[in-house]
């Protein structure tokens, strides 16, 4: 499965570099020197695959790779600045902008937590009271500022947002595919 870990951003200088929006809990390790992340440049303009490739300021055509090794990355001013093999210039830089960059699930090592999970780990687990009686299944995670949400899809189409913490979510039980959660009154129905 492929997990997103980052989204480039603008140039930085006119040698290449550009920002990345990190959606990693680990930018150390995904962009290391010389990882390999996928892209998914479809993404960038978002008009999907029919979207025509970018243009540089000189008006040649910039064909975003399906892979990018990470040449050089460091931290300035809290961003994520990175250097990928072959793209020496601004102007092929500016063409990447808004490009996904993706690491395969399966490159990642487990966490050492075991309180710990990835999100697609957690995604697809079906959802239970501590009396066993089904809630839904995980759609997705979503990253707030306060607490992680588990995003539930309820049996009846609806939605529901339940905050990824111990005192809610006593037990994942990734062996059963199972997530307890005992929500307070009136959680499951916001």
């Amino acid at each position: 499965m492929l997990l997103i870990v980052g989204r480039i951003g603008r140039p930085h200088g006119i040698r290449g570099e550009v920002t990345v929006e990190v959606r990693t809990d680990d930018p150390e390790a995904r962009f290391a020197v010389g990882a390999v992340l996928r892209t998914d440049p479809a993404a960038a303009s978002g008009t999907g695959p029919a979207a025509p490739p970018p243009v540089t300021g000189h008006g040649e055509l910039v064909r975003v790779p399906e892979r990018l090794t990470i040449e050089a990355a460091r931290w300035h001013q809290g961003k994520l600045l990175v250097t990928f093999d072959g793209v020496y210039d601004r102007d092929v830089a500016e063409a990447l902008r808004g490009t996904l960059l993706w690491a395969d699930s399966a490159d990642l090592p487990p966490p050492a937590d075991p309180d710990e999970f990835n999100d697609h780990q957690l995604v697809g687990l079906a959802v239970v009271t501590p009396a066993g009686e089904a809630l839904g299944e995980v759609a997705r995670i979503d990253h707030a500022p306060a607490s992680d949400l588990l995003v539930l899809r309820r049996p009846e189409g609806r939605t529901a947002l339940i905050p990824f913490v111990k005192a809610i979510v006593p037990e994942v039980d990734l062996a059963a595919g199972r997530v307890v959660v005992d929500a307070p009154p009136g959680l499951l129905d916001l």
